[in-house]
């Protein structure tokens, strides 16, 4: 059996070099698998630049912008965030880990996927990082746009054969 993995990209991604993909798309079985993302863009430098960094001091803004880059991370698989089905969340001070709950609450709604969380202490993306989700979402099998596209303008069987004999004519 074939191996179907996909790597997945934003569609306005920048153009540099990443050791890793934002998320895999594993169509047997239909999985996601997101890297850990956090507050900082999700396409930036490596080796890393400062001024990629300047982040919000406070958890809670770093949650919002974190959710963020879920949410595209996620739609650029053709997913949402109620595809999330696990998470795992990396914080450098569980006292904070209130204000990302409030914030995950906001994102997530009714939706509640498996989470695990974890207290270390630093991020490895960057010292200004406080905090790190990686996630497993089901993904969507969807076409993509192009086929969809040919499907529709593939001519029916009797506009063929008036083609094929308007041919023959000639």
């Amino acid at each position: 059996m074939a191996r179907d993995v996909r790597p997945v990209h934003h569609p306005d991604k920048r153009h540099v070099e990443m050791p890793y993909a934002p998320a895999l798309l594993v169509r047997r079985g239909s999985l996601l698998f997101l890297s850990g993302l956090t507050a900082a863009p999700v396409y930036h430098s490596h080796p890393h630049r400062e001024e990629e960094f300047d982040l919000p001091p406070r958890m809670r803004e770093q949650a919002v912008l974190l959710m963020e880059n879920l949410k595209t991370t996620l739609a650029a698989a053709g997913c949402t965030l109620a595809d999330v089905v696990s998470a795992t969340r990396y914080l450098t001070d569980v006292a904070e880990q209130d204000d990302l709950n409030a914030v995950w609450a906001s994102y997530l709604g009714a939706h509640r996927p498996t989470t695990t969380t974890v207290e270390v202490s630093r991020l490895a993306t960057h010292a200004n990082c406080k905090i790190e989700i990686t996630v497993i979402a089901v993904g969507r099998e969807r076409r993509s746009r192009r086929r969809a596209e040919r499907i529709q303008k593939k001519p029916t069987r009797s506009k063929r054969k008036n083609a094929v004999q308007k041919r023959r004519r000639r």
